[in-house]
C-alpha cells in the first residue's frame, strides 16, 4: 500500500459495483451473451441438419433400392431383347436363303419356258390371224375392221376416223 492511502473495503452494494464497470466490461459481457446465443442457435441447426440428413440417407437408401431393382429388370429385358434379336436375324438369314433360291429358280424357270411360250404365243397369234383371214375372204361382215398396219376396211387410218367420231361411239375396233 501506498503512504498515506486507506485501505479500501469492499462493500457489495449496487451504487458502488455500478461506479466500477466500464464500457469495456459491459461490451464483454454483451459479446458473451450473444455469443451463448449464437452457439445455442449453431447446436439447435446442428441438430436440425443432422436430422435432415439422415433423412436424406434413408431417402438415398430407398432410391438405391428400387434403382437395383430397376437396373436388373433392364438387364432382364435387355437379354430378352438380345435373344429376340437372334431370332428374328435367323429368321431374316433363311428369308434371305429363300429369297435367293425363289429367284434363282425362277430365272431357271424363264431360262427354260421363256423361248417355246414365245413360239406359243407367236404361233397362235399367227393361227389367229390365219383364221381371221380365212374368214375374212369367206365372209366379209365377220372379218376384223382393223387390218394390217391400222388401217380401216376402205383402207383409212383408224386413229383419223376414231378421233372424228363422238367419245360415246368409239371403240377399240374402230368406227362402226
Amino acid at each position: 500500500m501506498a503512504f498515506g492511502a486507506r485501505p479500501v473495503l469492499h462493500r457489495w452494494r449496487a451504487a458502488s459495483y455500478a461506479r466500477g464497470v466500464n464500457a469495456a466490461d459491459v461490451v464483454v459481457v454483451v459479446a458473451a451473451g450473444i455469443g451463448s446465443l449464437g452457439a445455442i442457435v449453431s447446436l439447435a441447426a446442428a441438430f436440425v441438419l443432422v436430422n435432415q440428413v439422415r433423412r436424406l440417407e434413408r431417402g438415398i437408401e430407398a432410391l438405391r433400392h428400387e434403382a437395383l431393382l430397376l437396373v436388373e429388370e433392364a438387364h432382364a429385358a435387355a437379354g430378352h431383347a438380345a435373344t429376340e434379336i437372334a431370332r428374328v436375324d435367323a429368321v431374316l438369314a433363311d428369308t434371305e436363303v429363300v429369297t435367293a433360291t425363289v429367284d434363282h429358280a425362277a430365272r431357271i424357270a424363264r431360262r427354260a419356258f421363256a423361248n417355246p411360250v414365245v413360239k406359243v404365243l407367236a404361233w397362235r397369234a399367227g393361227a389367229v390371224g390365219g383364221l381371221r383371214r380365212l374368214r375374212g375372204a369367206q365372209d366379209p361382215q365377220s372379218a376384223s375392221t382393223v387390218g394390217t398396219h391400222g388401217r380401216g376396211r376402205h383402207g383409212t387410218n383408224v386413229a383419223i376416223e376414231a378421233a372424228a367420231l363422238p367419245a360415246s361411239r368409239r371403240t377399240l375396233t374402230g368406227p362402226r
